[in-house]
């Protein structure tokens, strides 16, 4: 069954998803600096609303066939639509309270949090290797921080950092239990996504009463942000960490930041610097240290 399986499916289906969230995921800091004019908790309400419709048509196939594993219900509809509402929210509002370059590398040092997680649980310490290959992505990401801190700005940009941090806690997590869940989520993601967006209209309500009228340009770019890095993607990296090598997989992961920073360049929204591309490559160095290390 499985050399029949592999003749009606040649194209390695794992990566190829992978790269695809990857080259979306790189997109969204972008769109972000499009969507400035969105309090940040109504644009997760969009994004993930947006994001919600995009996973929709992806999952219909497999709805028919989808069963909750007993004991998987909280997990599925409660803990991990938390920890979406947590990645997709802390990261808007980190990226409206610090500048969007170094906070968007903040939280993409989330695969390097995903080897530290993953090594932990499975046995119960850190590889001399793994802890090297973080220390290393930090230090990337510390780099880019430096001019703030020399300057004395870095204190009226932390909780943003903060929240971008939790952020990429929150990343690390998720793809951790898109492991260990017994079935995979991708039928699930519509309500997955629709349950956190709900939750954050409700937080936007009493922290944010008084959001105003909506520009129709901020939506449409909060509406492509959740159709693509938090829709797609999202169902694109289920897929590829069910379908590949979990090592192939995860490193395409790594080329989130570098992809991230040059299209910000290129849209003119970031000033070109030496930390900038450095800070990044560490991320990335220090993310293949900590996976081989594993």
């Amino acid at each position: 069954m499985q050399v029949l399986s592999s003749q009606r499916m040649p194209l390695p289906v794992g990566p190829l998803a992978g790269l695809f969230a990857v080259v979306l995921w790189a997109s969204a800091p972008l769109l972000v600096d499009l969507a400035t004019a969105i309090p940040p908790l109504r644009l997760t309400t969009i994004a993930l609303l947006s994001g919600s419709l995009a996973a929709m048509p992806l999952s219909l196939r497999k709805n028919r066939d989808a069963e909750i594993p007993p004991g998987s219900e909280v997990l599925i509809y409660g803990v991990i639509p938390l920890l979406v509402l947590g990645a997709v929210g802390s990261y808007l509002v980190g990226l409206g309270m610090a500048p969007t370059a170094e906070g968007a590398l903040i939280t993409y040092t989330w695969p390097v949090m995903f080897v530290l997680i993953s090594q932990w649980f499975t046995h119960g310490r850190l590889a001399g290797p793994v802890v090297g290959g973080a220390a290393i992505a930090f230090g990337g990401a510390a780099l880019l921080l430096a001019p703030d801190a020399l300057s004395g700005g870095l204190s009226g940009n932390m909780a943003g950092y903060a929240f971008a941090f939790t952020a990429g806690c929150c990343w690390a997590l998720y793809s951790w239990l898109c492991q260990r869940t017994p079935v995979t989520l991708t039928p699930f993601m519509p309500t997955i996504f629709l349950i956190a967006a709900m939750v954050a209209a409700a937080i936007g309500v009493v922290l944010e009463p008084e959001a105003g009228s909506l520009p129709y340009s901020g939506i449409a770019a909060g509406a492509a942000l959740g159709l693509g890095p938090y829709g797609i993607a999202m169902v694109a990296w289920d897929v590829a960490i069910r379908n590949g090598p979990i090592g192939l997989v995860g490193s395409l992961a790594y080329g989130v930041p570098v992809l991230a920073a040059f299209f910000l360049v290129v849209a003119g929204f970031t000033t070109p610097s030496w930390e900038l591309p450095v800070a990044a490559l560490l991320v990335v160095l220090g993310s293949v240290v900590a996976r081989k290390g594993s």
